[in-house]
């Protein structure tokens, strides 16, 4: 064999090794296994029709309120009820001193058996005058005379009747009574002070409060943007009888009962630029008391296009805007900014930025980027979002 022919083995040997060699690194580069996909947890959004709720400051009133005050005058002599106490409508709670008015009564009552006795005598004489006048045994006159006294009589008698009605509700009025049920406060007079009836002295005051009125104040500018929304078919407006108000009290916690819408104003307040919203609550426990600061959460309407997200699900870009992560058909992941209305739930309402059949990845999208590949496991409904 020749050195040439050598050489030229040697050398195709030597390229087949290389060409085996760079072959199997190329198996070896394709045989590794692509990064693994991030798991997630989505949900997705079919439009659903959510209550349009505003949270709104107020205080609560008394729903009803009674003035107690002296009708008569006199001196009081006792004070039949304990100050702080409920009472029922019609409990005696003053005793005023009724001796005079005793004694206006039985001299009203005299005078009215009096003029009672003179219009039986008048009775009579007309009827004996009656016949006289026929058998001419009088003047015309006479008899005219007669029957003018008959009436004259009569009226004292009216008269008279009416001054025993009066004394007797003068003298009904030195007990006085409790107009309404409630719950009274303190005693503004004591045993022996002097009241007038011409003065109405003031003596108690009670409160009627179960049930309680709340005062809400809704200012002018959202309820102009609610009647907007109404006109634009945006929100459907509710059936104002059957709309529950859910009150939250001084320290955070919630009124266990919910109320019912009273009325909403129509007159703006000058000086804070809003309208009163009243409700009425169940008050069972005195739990409510007239003057308290709350807020309660009002249904306006309701939103037959949104959408409930989780919580969890959304976060906030450097501007402030909430956000959402979402993934399209192919498994990759993109962020839409969207505009939330209240919280229902553990849901925010969405009423802008996402469409029907979205997914929202609702946890791992912190260990995300945009637009990248992501495991969507669909969550059960109702099933609590992972931190």
């Amino acid at each position: 064999m020749s050195s040439a022919t050598h050489y030229r083995r040697c050398a195709a040997l030597a390229a087949t090794l290389t060409l085996a060699a760079l072959a199997g690194c190329g198996q070896s580069k394709q045989a590794q296994p692509s990064a693994t996909a991030q798991p997630v947890s989505v949900v997705t959004l079919r439009h659903t029709a959510v209550p349009v709720n505003i949270d709104l400051p107020g205080r609560t009133s008394a729903y009803l309120v009674a003035q107690v005050r002296a009708r008569v005058d006199g001196v009081v002599l006792q004070r039949r009820f304990e100050e702080g106490a409920d009472v029922r409508a019609g409990q005696p709670l003053y005793q005023i001193d009724p001796a005079p008015y005793k004694v206006a009564l039985q001299s009203a009552q005299a005078a009215l058996q009096k003029a009672e006795s003179n219009l039986t005598a008048m009775n009579l004489q007309a009827e004996r005058y009656k016949v006289l006048v026929n058998g001419k045994a009088i003047s015309k006159q006479t008899y005219d005379n007669a029957v003018a006294a008959q009436g004259q009589a009569e009226a004292d008698v009216a008269s008279a009747r009416a001054a025993v009605a009066n004394a007797r509700i003068n003298l009904g009025y030195t007990s006085v009574t409790s107009p309404i049920a409630g719950r009274s406060s303190g005693s503004l007079v004591t045993q022996g002070a002097y009241v007038q009836g011409s003065a109405a002295t003031l003596l108690t005051t009670v409160q009627q409060i179960d049930p309680i009125y709340v005062d809400l104040n809704e200012s002018s500018a959202a309820g102009l943007q609610l009647r907007r929304d109404i006109a634009a078919g945006k929100i459907r407006p509710g059936d104002a009888s059957a709309v529950k108000i859910a009150l939250t009290l001084e320290d955070g916690s919630s009124y266990a009962l919910p109320g019912k819408l009273q009325y909403n104003g129509i007159t703006v307040d000058q000086a804070t630029g809003s309208v009163t919203v009243r409700a009425v609550f169940p008050n069972p426990k005195g739990v409510l008391l007239p003057g308290m600061f709350v807020h309660a959460r009002v249904q306006q309407g309701v939103n037959d296009n949104a959408f409930l997200v989780p919580v969890a699900a959304i976060s906030h870009n450097a501007q402030g805007q909430a956000t959402v992560m979402t993934i399209d058909g192919a498994g990759k992941t993109a962020v839409n900014i969207i505009q939330t209305g209240a919280t229902e739930g553990g849901n925010w309402v969405v009423t802008g930025g996402l469409k029907d059949g979205d997914r929202v990845v609702v946890s791992g999208w912190q260990k995300v980027q945009p637009g990248a590949q992501v495991a969507a496991t669909e969550m059960p409904a109702g099933a609590p979002a992972a931190k």
